[in-house]
């Protein structure tokens, strides 16, 4: 089979796209062709893979051409943004559009009617569970993936210049919206955090390793994906959480549910800092349930059997490749 993955708004590294399903399909032995914003992100594509670079959020007759060039003898086309079905080539393989983000559910409901569309509970949120992590430390806490005002940017800063005078440092691992850069910028500047903006994600996984915790601070109006919050489970962190992440961390008692508030979160950092008895049992039972649930490994199979479904692939070739 050769797939064509596209999308015109996501960092080329992203963990969802290329870490996961993209390495399934390779994995799987399947081609793909990747139209995406590599020279948007200085992302140069890894190997075995064919890349298309499109313009990040291309204006439509740049993002149909990209398409075009990326569709040829494609068996199957997986989006990522809903943008791209407005600019369908006239001729094109069966469509899936898998959705993430907030949208209306007339614009579901339509997509439906002429494509798949899949969400979490069809292709679920997962990550790479270590298999032994280090116990959570004592000295700084960490917090993956994107950076923006509505995830809790300026609550950061704050909670930083709040925990210095405690011994604990806040790392940010994650690219930055263009608005929020100066803000990060200058607390680096004066020492209050560091951020190391975009890092390829098996390097973010191992750097949070060790932290006293991991933080989730989207607000209310953030699209709900728990990736972030797996990926603290799955290295052994303790979770803090606004309640967007309420239903997983108390699901697995891995974690303190606290409001999108400064002094919230800064008390439940100093706690968890002076009980590192509470520290590792709370790392240990998200460790457990993100190895028992959470682990792409064992979900990555599925998504290639759904891939090769999709495309219309004999069930005995699928079972030959």
């Amino acid at each position: 089979m050769r797939a064509c993955v596209a999308t015109t708004v996501h960092h080329p590294e992203d963990a969802r796209i290329m870490h996961r399903q993209i390495r399934a399909l390779l994995d799987a032995g399947h081609e793909v062709t990747y139209v995406a914003p590599f020279t948007y992100y200085n992302v140069t594509p890894v190997m075995g893979l064919d890349a298309v670079d499109v313009a990040r959020r291309a204006a439509r007759g740049k993002a149909r051409a990209a398409l075009r060039r990326g569709l040829r003898d494609a068996d199957l086309l997986i989006v990522h943004d809903h943008r791209l079905l407005r600019v369908l080539p006239h001729r094109h393989p069966p469509v899936v559009w898998d959705v993430r983000e907030r949208v209306p559910a007339r614009l579901l409901a339509r997509a439906g009617r002429r494509h798949e569309v899949v969400t979490s509970a069809v292709v679920p949120e997962a990550t790479f569970v270590a298999a032994e992590p280090p116990p959570p430390g004592d000295t700084r806490i960490v917090h993956l993936g994107r950076l923006a005002a509505d995830r809790g940017v300026n609550e950061l800063i704050g909670l930083a210049e709040r925990l210095a005078p405690h011994g604990v440092r806040l790392d940010l691992i994650g690219p930055a919206e263009r608005e929020v850069r100066p803000l990060l910028r200058d607390a680096q500047r004066v020492g209050l955090l560091d951020w190391f903006g975009y890092v390829p994600l098996r390097h973010a996984l191992r750097m949070a390793e060790g932290a006293l915790a991991g933080l989730s601070l989207a607000d209310a109006t953030v699209p709900w994906a728990p990736t972030k919050i797996m990926d603290y489970m799955g290295r052994g962190l303790p979770v803090i959480t606004t309640p967007r992440g309420a239903a997983l961390v108390e699901g697995a008692g891995c974690g303190l549910v606290v409001p999108l508030d400064v002094d919230a979160v800064l008390d439940a950092v100093l706690d968890l800092k002076e009980d590192p008895a509470r520290r590792a049992e709370l790392g240990a039972l998200g460790h457990a349930e993100a190895r028992l649930r959470h682990h792409w490994p064992d979900h990555a199979a599925g998504f290639v059997r759904r891939a090769e479904s999709w495309a219309g692939l004999p069930a005995a070739h699928a079972l030959a490749v």
